[in-house]
């Protein structure tokens, strides 16, 4: 097989990379509101997770799945280092800039207490992309990365890259087909409270698939069925090839995602989450066994669906294209770098609660667009030339 690591680009499914783009704002919005703890207003942001996975299988298989006989291994590791590191660096650094600025939140009592070197050392240890032991958190909530919320995705995601390359790339189509089928089957469990493994009973989320963010073996279990459907899922569309042509596909497909990440929690009667202390309380007449039925429904068929719609579609008019293209450009390294900020949001919510409305929002939306402003400057000013000078210095060697 031929070692050489370079490969012509394939085109792009813009209305795919446009769609990432408008969930990643969703989670921004998502995570802003998340400050103010209660129902959140965009009641599933959480399920944008889901819907990465599955464009990434989608996008992984169309790239790759033909290219096998000029291509090894581990020029696709390479790749995909190449495609996703250099920006886990950098929102790495930046919330390490930022870290002392949020020990406004008494949840994160340790801030406080961290000295510079240890947080030199978790940055070390979050740039190798290793997950945080609870027993190494420096921030209190005992996540995967105590610098970033959002890095414990990208921990699955390379896991996910990993089982493609070395076991399912190698799958038939039936075999695939087979492999989702029983992921679907654990996804479902997970969504309505069937512990089928004897793992999930301990979550703090109840008939949702909100978990997955420790190093426990439950979270990971949680994190682990989180990732295989929705993925395998995409990587399935990809294979069959059996795409829907919409008109006005990008639009749809956004105003589809856009509704079901929007969505409020369905039964949940006089319920409160405590954001500072992560627990839920919920009023005694709950009729939660809806929501994860809502959930379920959108994971097993709304994400396939969006993603076949959206792979099929194609953006008409200069506008469109170059919404789709900036939105699209923009959601990766917005979607790690944003919790910099929020951090800091949360921080000033925490020690501001008395401050009128007016200025609440202002803040909001400051932060907002902050965070879309300072991820437009890292595409620009660090992400793409990182990736072009390694290409052409490490990748294309």
């Amino acid at each position: 097989m031929p070692q050489n690591v370079y490969l012509e680009s394939k085109p792009h499914y813009e209305i795919l990379d446009g769609l990432r783009g408008v969930a990643a704002l969703m989670v921004v919005i998502f995570h802003l509101f998340e400050s103010y703890g209660g129902v959140n207003t965009i009641g599933h942001g959480y399920m944008a997770v889901d819907f990465f996975f599955a464009l990434s299988g989608f996008v992984i298989g169309y790239a790759y799945q033909d290219r096998w006989d000029k291509m090894t291994t581990w020029s696709f590791i390479k790749r995909r280092l190449v495609r996703l590191h250099p920006m886990v660096i950098l929102a790495a650094f930046l919330a390490m800039l930022f870290y002392y600025f949020t020990d406004g939140v008494p949840a994160f009592h340790i801030v406080r207490e961290t000295a510079p070197w240890v947080l030199f050392g978790v940055f070390v240890w979050q740039c190798l992309m290793i997950p945080l032991p609870q027993a190494w958190d420096i921030r209190g909530y005992a996540e995967v990365s105590s610098l970033g919320g959002t890095f414990w995705t990208l921990h699955y995601e390379y896991l996910a890259n990993l089982l493609y390359v070395f076991f399912v790339r190698k799958f038939s189509k039936i075999g695939l087909g087979i492999f989702v089928f029983i992921c679907a089957v654990f996804s479902f469990c997970l969504a309505n409270e069937i512990d089928i493994i004897g793992l999930w009973g301990h979550r703090w989320a109840r008939y949702s698939v909100n978990s997955g963010f420790s190093l426990t073996v439950s979270e990971v279990s949680v994190a682990l069925t989180r990732l295989m459907y929705p993925f395998f899922s995409g990587l399935l569309v990809s294979r069959l090839g059996k795409l829907i042509k919409v008109k006005g596909g990008f639009y749809w497909c956004s105003l589809l995602v856009i509704l079901v990440l929007a969505m409020p929690p369905i039964g949940f009667n006089d319920a409160h989450f405590d954001f500072q202390t992560r627990t839920m309380t919920i009023g005694p007449n709950d009729t939660m066994w809806m929501n994860g039925l809502y959930e379920s429904f959108v994971i097993l068929f709304m994400f396939p669906l969006i993603v076949s719609m959206g792979a099929g579609s194609s953006v008409k008019g200069k506008k469109s294209y170059a919404i789709c293209k900036f939105v699209g450009d923009l959601s990766y390294p917005l979607y790690l770098t944003h919790f910099s900020l929020v951090y800091n949001q949360q921080s000033w919510v925490a020690t501001h609660k008395d401050s009128s409305f007016a200025i609440h929002a202002f803040v909001f939306v400051s932060v907002l667009i902050l965070s879309v402003l300072m991820a437009y400057a890292c595409l620009k000013l660090y992400d793409l030339p990182v990736r072009e000078w390694l290409k052409k210095h490490w990748l294309m060697k």
